[in-house]
C-alpha cells in the first residue's frame, strides 16, 4: 500500500475542505482506495491529508495532477504545499 502524504496551510479551512470534497482531480478514478484529512488541534488553519493507493504509479499519477492544480490555486487557497509518496510497511492495531 501506497500513501501520498500531504500538507499545507489553508487561507479559510471551511472553504478549502468544500473545494476538497468537490474532487476536482477524481480521486476514485484515479485509483485512490480511501483518504484520511487531518487538521492540527493547535493550528486550525493547517491541513493534511492522505490518499491511500495500491501502487506507487498510482500515488505518482495524482501527485503529478495535484500539482497542476496546485499551480492554480497556491496563494489564494493554499500556501507551502509539501507532499511525498511513502509506502507502508507495517500496520498493527491496537
Amino acid at each position: 500500500m501506497f500513501i501520498l502524504q500531504i500538507e499545507h496551510p489553508v487561507r479559510n479551512y471551511e472553504m478549502w475542505k468544500k473545494a476538497f470534497d468537490g474532487d476536482p482531480i477524481g480521486r476514485k478514478r484515479n485509483g485512490a482506495q480511501r483518504h484520511r484529512v487531518l487538521r492540527s488541534t493547535d493550528k486550525l488553519d493547517y491541513a493534511i491529508v492522505e490518499l491511500e493507493f495500491l501502487t506507487a504509479t498510482e500515488a505518482q499519477h495524482m501527485l503529478n495532477a495535484l500539482k497542476k492544480l496546485w499551480g492554480q490555486v497556491e496563494g489564494t487557497l493554499i500556501d507551502s504545499v509539501q507532499a511525498r509518496i511513502v509506502e507502508v510497511t507495517e500496520e498493527v492495531k491496537y
